[in-house]
């Protein structure tokens, strides 16, 4: 099968396109920047377009020939100025990508959406019946717009199924994702014992429900990839048993990070920081929705490799790739092996 890839470039993308190669399908990246998918891939993929997400006539161009299509590009910044680029773009490339991919007769299609999208404060439960969220930034309106339309495509018939990665982690990521971010400041020593927790799950276990769902024959649906929920007061404690370190945990309310998300996001106009830190993140950090993945792993026949089998390769790439010292690392760092 010929595939035609977005976003291939990124974390989960790269893990992917490895998964499709390895698969035996032939993959075909759309891309900003040539030299950067050649720089990753080498000459594992041969068919390499440049053109602009945002452009129907470059996208259906690149696309002819291709038997499935995998989107997985969005544009983020929660930069004040970037708010309507970032919401138009992420709108078009949606409606461009899985839109010709309909036109076109594609036989599969997979659209990787994100929990933003489905993100209720009120739910009890995040799974695949799940209506689209409430979010309020320019980001995440974008991912519930785009969850709309792809929603239109499936009730039209298109073969067209959609999934909703958590905090991904895992090895060999080409930039460096937030969920990385934030356990490199975990092992500086630093974290926020906060209510509720997170969902983590592996890089490489999306990258294979998404080759799954390529080869298998079911209709149009939703897949959580939630992998495993941790409390935050869990994922420090394991940490420290992990690296053998002693980590400052610091406890403070779900009310009192909101309260600074908000005083951010209002100084954002003045002060254009670059900080995670905005109200609707810390919505998400203190009071999380637990993802259910009993469809994903019926359908898939998916497991997913334990938390903390994902948390040590981090851990280990982190300092491999030099984010972390061997300090930091603990009892996990390749000198101690």
């Amino acid at each position: 099968m010929r595939v035609f890839v977005t976003g291939g470039t990124g974390f989960i993308g790269s893990h992917t396109c490895n998964a499709l190669l390895k698969a035996g399908h032939s993959v075909k990246l759309f891309v900003r920047n040539k030299k950067k998918a050649k720089d990753l891939f080498g000459s594992k993929v041969r068919s390499i377009a440049v053109g602009d997400i945002a452009s129907a006539s470059d996208v259906r161009k690149a696309m002819r020939g291709c038997d499935a299509v995998i989107h997985m590009a969005a544009m983020v910044s929660t930069s004040k100025d970037d708010a309507e680029l970032v919401y138009e773009t992420n709108l078009s490339a949606a409606e461009n990508v899985l839109g010709q991919a309909v036109d076109l007769g594609c036989k599969k299609i997979i659209h990787v959406s994100s929990v933003t999208a489905l993100y209720d404060p009120k739910a009890k439960v995040l799974n695949h019946k799940s209506p689209p969220g409430s979010a309020q930034n320019a980001y995440g309106r974008s991912k519930v717009d785009c969850e709309k339309y792809a929603r239109r495509l499936q009730e039209e018939g298109a073969p067209l199924h959609i999934t909703y990665p958590a905090s991904v982690i895992g090895p060999d990521d080409p930039g460096l994702t937030e969920p990385h971010a934030g356990l490199i400041a975990n092992l500086f020593g630093l974290g926020l014992d906060m209510p509720s927790g997170n969902q983590y799950v592996d890089v490489r276990d999306v990258a294979r429900a998404h080759t799954a769902l390529l080869t298998k024959r079911l209709k149009p649906g939703r897949y959580m990839l939630g992998g495993h929920y941790v409390s935050w007061k869990d994922l420090y404690a394991t940490l420290e048993r992990l690296t053998g370190r002693d980590l400052l945990m610091l406890p403070i309310p779900g009310a009192a990070m909101r309260m600074l998300g908000r005083t951010l996001d209002a100084l954002k106009p003045l002060v254009d920081s670059k900080t995670p830190i905005t109200y609707e993140a810390m919505v998400y950090a203190t009071k999380w929705i637990k993802m259910d993945n009993k469809q994903t792993e019926k359908d898939l026949k998916l497991r997913f490799r334990p938390f903390e089998e994902s948390l040590v390769e981090s851990i280990r790439w982190l300092e491999r790739e030099n984010y972390i010292t061997r300090d930091h690392a603990g009892n996990l760092s390749r000198h101690c092996i």
